[in-house]
């Protein structure tokens, strides 16, 4: 699986060079250079807004308020920037937010947490991506544009309807036995575990549940603001509502291509095809994309830097019980 996701890093950023190559580096490069210097603050300061807010979509994951918001905070932003370099590095992202709060919640509880805010998450984002799918309407762009936003709403329904059918039948506990028969799995208790924790969160937590996928959505919208702000930034003329459709197709894309480590190429390419349906310009898209990598590639760095200080801290702090 790693070897796999290398390969498509490595596919992304060529078809990334291709893109800077044939549509126009100059313009490019010189556009997303307008983005730096004391306008960098604009660019990187509003997703730490939108990472709050994401937050509260996984604290409320939890059937009770029993991690510090700050912890949870730290545990995102280090989650995070691993799993955009899931190529390169030995665990994913989940796992070290997992680890993250190890001193304050067990175990099970904190792995139900992660798996349930993947769930609304998803959900929420499908009901963004509806919300950008009206707003193209509206705008009477390119019905190919319209056309594929429709498609990858599709697979996010059917994405998240999947994941949470699995999630509230029980089938962890059904896979862990399949795999226990050919003794290649010994932790049959453990996935039973999961799996009353998981049932009982979507039977007794319906508040809880829709705080998260309301705030997971108000995080996407929030998105659909910040990237009216770097179309500001780089002096491109746009309405909110042409920023929400932006917005709201490269969330679809990154959902399609999660197996891609930062959808690494192929959101380069959606936005570059997206820009030019709406009359912005293909060079537009790609400068576009350049300031939001620079943008990223500060919170990777932030986090990395979080992880490496925990992981300093985290061996003075007592282990929760499991």
């Amino acid at each position: 699986m790693r070897a796999f996701r290398s390969l498509a890093a490595t596919a992304g950023l060529a078809l990334m060079v291709i893109l800077i190559v044939r549509v126009g580096s100059d313009e490019a490069l010189t556009a997303a250079a307008r983005g730096l210097g004391w306008r960098s603050l604009l660019v990187c300061l509003p997703f730490a807004l939108i990472m709050a807010v994401d937050t509260l979509g996984w604290r409320y994951a939890f059937a009770y308020d029993r991690v510090p918001f700050l912890r949870l905070v730290a545990a995102r932003i280090a989650g995070e920037a691993v799993n955009v370099m899931t190529a390169l590095a030995p665990v994913g992202g989940d796992a070290i937010k997992v680890w993250f709060l190890r001193p304050h919640v067990a175990y099970r509880d904190s792995v139900a947490s992660v798996i349930i805010a993947k769930t609304t998450i998803t959900l929420s984002q499908a009901l963004f991506l509806l919300v950008g799918v009206v707003a193209a309407l509206a705008l009477a762009v390119d019905a190919r544009l319209v056309r594929a936003m429709l498609w990858l709403l599709l697979v996010e329904l059917v994405g998240a309807g999947g994941f949470l059918a699995v999630q509230t039948a029980g089938l962890v506990t059904r896979g862990a036995r399949l795999f226990e028969r050919f003794k290649k799995l010994q932790a049959l208790a453990a996935a039973e575990n999961l799996d009353r924790t998981l049932q009982s969160f979507y039977r007794s937590q319906w508040r809880r549940f829709a705080l998260s996928v309301s705030f997971h959505l108000l995080g996407w919208l929030m998105g659909a603001l910040e990237t009216w702000l770097f179309l500001r930034v780089l002096q491109i003329p746009a309405s909110l509502t042409i920023a929400l459709v932006i917005e709201t197709l490269g969330s679809a894309v990154r959902f399609a291509t999660f197996f891609v480590p930062g959808s690494l190429g192929a959101l380069e390419g959606a936005n570059t095809a997206a820009f030019a349906a709406l009359g912005l310009g293909a060079q537009a898209g790609l400068a576009f994309s350049l300031l939001r990598r620079l943008r990223q590639v500060v919170w990777i760095a932030l986090g990395i830097l979080v992880l490496l200080l925990a992981r300093a801290r985290m061996r003075l702090a007592p282990e929760a019980p499991a």
